[in-house]
């Protein structure tokens, strides 16, 4: 599928109308038509829109909204330009755009130096994960965030970082520790770990573009053993279906990890429950804290009356394809079979999934790397990435932290930990295919 498609989730519902409209699936019933398509149409809102009440943490706590209106605008500082989003890799979704918006960006006209400019873009709702609120008077009184901001980006056909959502893509441009950063008041950072805000601001700051730690609030590691940051890279969100474990060290499902990142990251109003935080040694500031038994008011909770929509909406969001001519077809080709032979790769990235069908983690030992992000999730192991799409997330690097720059690197890796005895055509028959899936 090229960059210039419509989202994976239009694209989902439609091809699932189609399915189910052919002679062929006559027989399912209308009953699952209507919830298979209410389910992706609901899930889609919810991964695009739904703050999950996380607005009362980001706005009312962090006041972070006063940092973008800047004080020309009500709020404080200089305020965040559409430049300065653009540049910390905040997307702006072209079907949202006003038509005197377009016009203006397209003739240069827009100022985009000018703060008040990302406020009428937030009223618009064409920021990519991100929703201001506005009191009677049209100030900005809050903002929330939604999946999307981490896990969906724009093809750019616009403008750059301007364009039509492609969800479920990592966003590997989006700094969001330094968009964090912005906040005024850091404070319930800095009282759960126990630092400055200025010592906050510092973590946040040093995770870098595409970036981010979901367990900092967990165990207050701040840094790995040589003293660079313990972020990790932000993964894609698509080709998951029938993929056991979902993120790059395990932890659960799909709506496990919905669930933990709505209430815990996103800091949405919910209910989550996941007892491993109780372990105190692993999990120190979790553990003192209860976000393993996150309880509210069945009427308050935001957050699971959304998984079952959102889980059927993530799995929908197939891996994109290779845009043409972006590999060399008779070296992939060739790197097919050294794939499945010599190199030893579908050992565990098992066709046509390329993770293993079951159980799809490894110790740090097996794959060659030291175990640090492993130690710091429940089953101490690191997932087997699925490869589908892999061309698109290039940017950052590869492996959870990113520790290997090109593919390149990585083919050499296991080329020495697993001593493949591949020579330089053989590895660059493999890069190709790895760029074709």
């Amino acid at each position: 599928m090229s960059l210039g498609t419509l989202s994976f989730g239009i694209a989902a519902v439609a091809l699932l109308s189609v399915g189910f409209s052919g002679e062929q699936n006559a027989h399912v019933p209308g009953a699952m038509r209507k919830n298979s398509l209410r389910l992706l149409n609901e899930g889609q809102r919810t991964f695009r829109y739904d703050t999950f009440g996380d607005e009362a943490f980001w706005g009312d706590k962090l006041k972070l909204h006063e940092a973008i209106a800047g004080e020309a605008n009500g709020g404080v500082g200089t305020g965040l330009a559409p430049q300065t989003a653009l540049e910390l890799g905040l997307k702006l979704d072209v079907h949202a755009l006003t038509a005197t918006m377009k016009h203006q960006l397209a003739a240069g006209q827009m100022d985009l130096s000018d703060p008040a400019n990302t406020l009428d873009l937030l009223r618009a709702s064409a920021v990519v994960g991100v929703t201001g609120f506005f009191d009677d008077q049209d100030q900005l009184v809050s903002v929330g965030f939604q999946c999307a901001l981490c896990h969906s980006t724009v093809d750019d056909s616009f403008a750059p970082g301007i364009g039509r959502r492609l969800d479920g893509w990592a966003n590997r441009d989006l700094d969001v520790g330094t968009i964090i950063s912005l906040a005024p008041d850091l404070s319930p950072f800095a009282d759960l770990l126990g630092v400055t805000q200025d010592d906050v601001r510092t973590v946040l700051t040093g995770w870098g573009p595409g970036k981010f730690d979901a367990e900092l609030i967990l165990d207050g590691k701040t840094a790995k053993p040589d003293g660079t940051s313990s972020a990790t890279l932000i993964p894609p969100a698509f080709g998951l279906a029938g993929v056991n474990l979902h993120t790059w060290t395990g932890w659960g499902s799909i709506p496990h990890w919905n669930a933990f990142v709505a209430v815990l990251e996103m800091h949405g109003v919910g209910n989550f429950f996941d007892p491993r935080l109780d372990d105190a040694t692993q999990f120190p500031i979790a553990a003192a804290n209860g976000f393993g038994h996150v309880v509210v008011d069945e009427d308050e909770d935001r957050v699971t009356p959304q998984l079952a929509a959102l889980h059927a909406y993530q799995l929908a969001l197939a891996a994109p394809a290779p845009p043409e001519g972006s590999f060399d077809p008779d070296a992939a080709e060739a790197g097919d079979e050294l794939f499945s032979g010599k190199a030893q790769c579908a050992s565990c990235h098992v066709e046509p999934l390329f993770t293993e069908p079951g159980w799809n983690m490894h110790t740090p030992a097996e794959i060659g790397v030291d175990s640090f992000q492993a130690d710091r999730a429940p089953d101490k192991a690191y997932r087997t990435s699925p490869l589908k799409g892999l061309w698109s997330h290039q940017k950052g690097g590869f492996f959870h932290d990113g520790r290997f720059a090109t593919l390149d690197d990585v083919i050499d890796h296991y080329d020495q930990h697993f001593a493949l005895g591949l020579d330089a055509v053989e590895k660059e028959q493999l890069v190709q295919y790895l760029l074709s899936l």
